[in-house]
């Protein structure tokens, strides 16, 4: 699998290390109540197909990118660099 990121261009996806569905760039407020938390934490969706994911760039430029994957086939639609993604829900 190869991943384009947006600093480094196309790379081998071992340059990467997988952190999980973008969703946690949408983290609760600190104040949110048990329930919110408890959602956030423990029922995330495992969708097949197309989804938003983490993924830091450790052997490449050290930035964090939301790719977006199609977990059947494994292609990768797109990366951009998180820090330019508001809400980045899965």
């Amino acid at each position: 699998m190869r991943i384009t990121c947006p600093i480094c261009g196309e790379r081998d996806r071992r340059e990467f290390y997988y952190k999980g569905a973008a969703v946690a760039l949408a983290r609760p407020d600190p104040d949110a109540g048990p329930e919110v938390w408890d959602e956030y934490l423990h029922l995330r969706a495992n969708p097949a197909g197309e989804t938003r994911e983490l993924w830091y760039h450790e052997a490449g430029c050290s930035a964090w990118l939301v790719v977006t994957r199609n977990t059947v086939t494994h292609a990768v639609l797109g990366a951009e660099l998180a820090a330019s993604v508001k809400g980045a829900g899965a």
